[in-house]
């Protein structure tokens, strides 16, 4: 860190906070979409990971969640009750179960995505293309602790 002597310490702790509140917000625009279905976040991070990676298997799943097996299997059973998601026993090895977002789930996953979607939409579109891929290069630094 010493490196970085532009970066103080209040200007971190700011820019942790700052991280937190956009994360708060980006959440909590599909609050009540979730709620009609009783769905929190952890209902959502599954369904954001199975959109984006159809036919992810559990271990994967659990790996890119960093949750236990006993977390996921509360959330995927109320996935799989109402209809969200399928569980589709893998061609190569019948041991492993891919899932898929179902025809319910790509409706609801696409209705909380669009009240996501407005507001980091905007944000982007109010900012210049340059700080966009700076914050999206800083962002996935963050992710993969470099």
């Amino acid at each position: 860190m010493k490196d970085l002597l532009y970066l103080k310490d209040d200007q971190i702790k700011e820019f942790i906070q700052l991280l937190y509140y956009a994360y708060r917000e980006t959440f909590s625009d599909p609050r009540e979409i979730l709620s009609k279905k009783y769905f929190g976040p952890a209902h959502l991070r599954a369904l954001n990971l199975i959109e984006r990676n159809p036919g992810i298997n559990l271990g994967e799943l659990i790996f890119r969640l960093k949750i236990t097996k006993q977390s996921l299997n509360r959330v995927l059973r109320d996935l799989i009750k109402t209809k969200m998601i399928k569980q589709i026993k893998d061609d190569n090895d019948t041991r492993k179960r891919n899932l898929f977002l179902d025809r319910e789930g790509k409706i609801f996953f696409e209705a909380v995505y669009n009240t996501q979607k407005k507001r980091i939409f905007n944000a982007l579109k109010n900012s210049n293309s340059d700080s966009v891929i700076k914050f999206k290069d800083v962002l996935k630094k963050i992710i993969d602790g470099k």
